[in-house]
């Protein structure tokens, strides 16, 4: 028996993902503290009445958007083949959270805002799917580890929080604005740079035994 969604709930639904798609815009752009209810609501082309029904403050739209932001990282680990080596799984981690901010999908990071960061640890959603995201990036370490893909120099935190901090990195603003290499390129040299430091002697030469 097929069920149908009334067409309400669709707008509603529909509308939902339109007012987040520009919470995550405008926290890329203007990050959380300049952010305001009426910006949102601007952006979405509603009333201010309108947005409250979704949402009852900034704190929750800011929320809902980080939380869907892990959610996608979270979607994307799941797409790694099992096989494949887990310093090339960090590897197509990092490229993709670059090429997602690239495209505007990335906000500031929780860090850059004490008032931010105080309202999602009282998000228990964002909470729940931050510890799963958390688990698996650690979970990855440890088996580049044990593959012998990492330097013993570097600890896991390290590792870890780099590749939180990289998708924010405001190196990407700059080379953007000079326009002399393609997003591609920015990504490949990102992911180059951030990773190179981290790989053991063995993987070094692995690599370059492979160019």
């Amino acid at each position: 028996m097929e069920i149908r969604i009334p067409f309400k709930k669709q707008q509603f639904d529909a509308r939902e993902v339109a007012i987040i798609d520009a919470v995550n815009r405008l926290l890329s752009e203007k990050g959380y503290d300049l952010m305001t209810m009426d910006d949102v609501a601007e952006a979405v082309g509603i009333a201010k009445g309108s947005l409250y029904k979704h949402f009852s403050s900034k704190e929750k739209l800011a929320g809902a958007a980080m939380t869907r932001l892990l959610k996608a990282t979270q979607a994307e680990l799941d797409t790694q083949a099992a096989d494949m080596p887990a310093i090339d799984r960090i590897r197509h981690i990092l490229a993709w959270s670059l090429r997602l901010r690239l495209q505007g999908g990335v906000p500031h990071l929780p860090s850059t805002s004490l008032a931010l960061q105080r309202s999602l640890m009282l998000n228990l959603d964002y909470v729940m799917v931050a510890l799963r995201v958390n688990k698996r990036f650690y979970a990855l370490v440890a088996q580049a580890r044990e593959q012998g893909a990492l330097t013993p120099l570097v600890p896991d935190d390290v590792l870890v929080y780099t590749l939180y901090s990289r998708a924010c990195d405001p190196t990407m603003e700059f080379l953007l604005r000079d326009k002399r290499l393609t997003h591609e390129q920015i990504v490949d040299a990102m992911v180059h740079a951030t990773i190179g430091g981290f790989l053991s002697n063995e993987a070094r030469k692995v690599e370059a035994s492979t160019k």
